[in-house]
């Protein structure tokens, strides 16, 4: 994508025209950010560790259909997910803190945000936008990896699959970061990057940017289709200031 440039249902839009950035924040109270593949590159990451879990720790071979599978689904889902298909004979914490233990490393030294991260946070500040994260992944990765990067301070509300019911599709984590930021549902804006998480914020009547990522490149045609705005990276978003 060009520099400035900014996917609108489809079609681009240049800086200062009339969908650019200040259109996307106006009447905007609060922005919610996804935290894996949207704030931080670590996708990458979970696709190694289920590879390890299955196929050398569990010695199987890898399903072709996991990962669509486990899209969205809290933590201790996925849990229980692998626990009831691979007939693991451990408990549902027991298997979370393997998996915790076989990322905290990278999330504490290794994984970055995403480019224009810290410079986006920034701007909304500077907009005294409210802001927050609302992510499948465990509290103690969320806030291990905010810290290790030093963002941590940007954000008046945190909510993890710890906190909710039901996963992505479903709106409830991003319900209940709306709740803790004060801020309506309608007034908020999302930054997603699987469709799973953009149907949630959908779902929480929220209006929701896709984020480009890596590991979701296959489903750009379908991000871009069912959100309402598809970014390259947080500098199109920069780029487009007026």
């Amino acid at each position: 994508m060009e520099d400035g440039m900014i996917q609108y249902n489809g079609e681009k839009e240049k800086a200062g025209a009339e969908r650019g950035t200040i259109s996307m924040l106006n009447g905007i109270q609060g922005v919610i950010f996804d935290l894996d593949g949207t704030l931080i590159d670590s996708m990458y990451v979970w696709g190694e560790i289920d590879d390890e879990y299955v196929t050398k720790r569990l010695h199987l071979p890898m399903p072709s259909d996991l990962r669509d599978d486990i899209e969205g689904m809290r933590f201790e889902e996925v849990s229980y997910y692998f626990r009831e298909r691979f007939h693991i004979e451990k408990s549902i914490e027991e298997i979370m803190q393997e998996w915790t233990d076989m990322a905290y490393d990278k999330y504490a030294g290794e994984i970055k945000t995403k480019p224009g991260t810290r410079e986006f946070l920034e701007e909304l500040k500077c907009r005294k936008l409210r802001i927050g994260i609302a992510t499948s992944n465990s509290r103690e990765l969320l806030h291990v990896v905010l810290k290790s990067n030093g963002i941590e301070d940007y954000f008046d509300a945190f909510c993890s699959g710890d906190d909710v019911a039901r996963s992505k599709p479903e709106p409830d984590v991003y319900l209940n970061a709306a709740c803790s930021m004060n801020v309506l549902p309608e007034k908020c804006l999302v930054f997603e990057d699987l469709p799973q998480g953009i149907k949630a914020g959908k779902n929480a009547g929220m209006t929701v940017c896709a984020v480009a990522d890596d590991f979701s490149v296959s489903q750009t045609d379908y991000k871009k289709e069912i959100a309402d705005y598809y970014i390259d990276s947080f500098y199109d978003i920069l780029n487009t200031r007026e």
